[in-house]
């Protein structure tokens, strides 16, 4: 199997929250952008959270929007072996230096866990002294939940 490496995080001083996903998808390696699948309910659900029209915007424009709304985006993992997109699938994964986030963030306080397999480290960031919230995967392999929960899970970690 490939050794894949994530991509940069997406994150300035401005930085309030911090989205950690686990590992990005093929479509999203491939394309070098965040939750680029096209039935990904990433871009869709923080765009109505922040009422920003994310994903009719070219991916510039929608980092720009996610940071000036104090957004930050980052994966849990910084390299892994993995055949096709599942978390369930991740193997030998090297974590990202998530401790470092202080030093780039000094107004971050909240970390959202995009998914159960991103929130393995939630006690890490919570012993860094971050408020830390598991949220609904926006994958399409989550579909088990209705949009609107989902929306109203994540509007409140985003904005409270």
């Amino acid at each position: 199997m490939t050794r894949l490496t994530g991509l940069a995080p997406v994150i300035d001083h401005r930085a309030r929250v911090l989205v950690l996903g686990s590992f990005p998808s093929t479509a999203s390696l491939a394309a070098q952008q965040y939750y680029a699948h096209p039935q990904n309910l990433f871009w869709r659900i923080v765009g109505e959270t922040i009422k920003q029209p994310l994903r009719e915007m070219d991916y510039p424009a929608r980092l720009a929007a996610v940071q000036a709304a104090g957004i930050a985006i980052w994966d849990v993992f910084a390299t892994c072996e993995r055949a096709g997109s599942l978390d369930a699938a991740i193997r030998d994964a090297v974590p990202n230096p998530l401790a470092e986030i202080k030093k780039s963030a000094p107004a971050l306080r909240r970390i959202c866990f995009n998914g159960r397999m991103a929130a393995t480290r939630i006690r890490e960031m919570e012993a860094l002294g971050f408020q830390a919230v598991v949220l609904p995967s926006t994958s399409p392999a989550n579909a088990g939940m209705a949009y609107a929960e989902k929306l109203a899970r994540w509007r409140e970690a985003l904005t409270g």
